[in-house]
């Protein structure tokens, strides 16, 4: 769990994120984190039917404007929904975790989590990017043209060769991941205006009306920003069942 008052008096401040509905608040670490957007990115389909059940959503992640504009931008997730602060008070006040950190500013740290130091479970969900997941859902169309520098350009089809079709084929996840990572690389000091919050980490906290916590996930990890990443927003099932 994280300590509520914090989260509270954040959201007394944000428009429509009072208490009296059910919250769905995602707090990331930089918005040109890897785990930032490809939440983002699993989040935006599902926005229409939190929606519809009456659960409101608000993402925090550390950036600037131009952050949370190019953010916006790219995964789809409503800019209106999304604020951008300058450093982890937030990630501070509810006490989450900062990452590995080391002599040297923020590189060393972060450079060694990426290699799974300090960071259980990241090179086991690098891995399942390469080799397949048949509990995850399948990412790209057959149609759909799939662009990922270095790769040459090509159809979705292709993924059905490395496995069949109906779940995350080998590689499938890899190519994705790569595509995000060209984005933020290319946009680097757009993402990420300071290097020094790289290796923070976030949590997601889903609110019922009263206030009262429904769902806590605090990350702990690269690439661990849920505790199903095959299926990162199944918490949600029995909340838009009911909705």
């Amino acid at each position: 769990m994280i300590p509520l008052d914090p989260l509270l008096q954040r959201l007394a401040g944000v428009a429509g994120m009072e208490s009296g509905c059910k919250r769905l608040v995602v707090v990331q670490g930089q918005l040109g984190d890897f785990d930032s957007i490809e939440y983002a990115q699993a989040l935006v389909p599902r926005l229409p039917q939190l929606a519809a059940a009456g659960v409101k959503v608000q993402l925090f992640g550390i950036g600037n404007a131009a952050s949370a504009e190019r953010f916006a931008a790219f995964t789809g997730f409503p800019l209106q929904q999304l604020i951008a602060d300058p450093s982890p008070q937030l990630h501070q006040a509810l006490g989450l975790e900062a990452g590995l950190k080391l002599p040297g500013g923020p590189w060393p740290g972060f450079l060694l989590m990426c290699a799974g130091v300090g960071s259980p479970g990241t090179l086991r969900e690098v891995l399942r990017g390469y080799t397949g997941d048949r509990s995850a859902a399948q990412i790209f169309d057959d149609e759909e043209w799939v662009e990922a520098f270095p790769l040459p350009r090509f159809r979705g089809a292709l993924f059905r060769r490395a496995g069949g079709a109906g779940f995350q084929r080998p590689f499938e996840l890899a190519t994705k991941r790569l595509r995000n990572m060209n984005e933020v690389l290319r946009n680097w000091r757009t993402y990420v205006p300071c290097d020094d919050y790289i290796t923070q980490r976030g949590a997601t906290v889903l609110l019922d009306a009263d206030d009262s916590v429904i769902y806590c996930h605090r990350d702990q990890s690269l690439l661990g920003h849920s505790a199903t990443m095959e299926r990162p927003l199944a918490f949600l099932d029995e909340v838009l069942a009911q909705g």
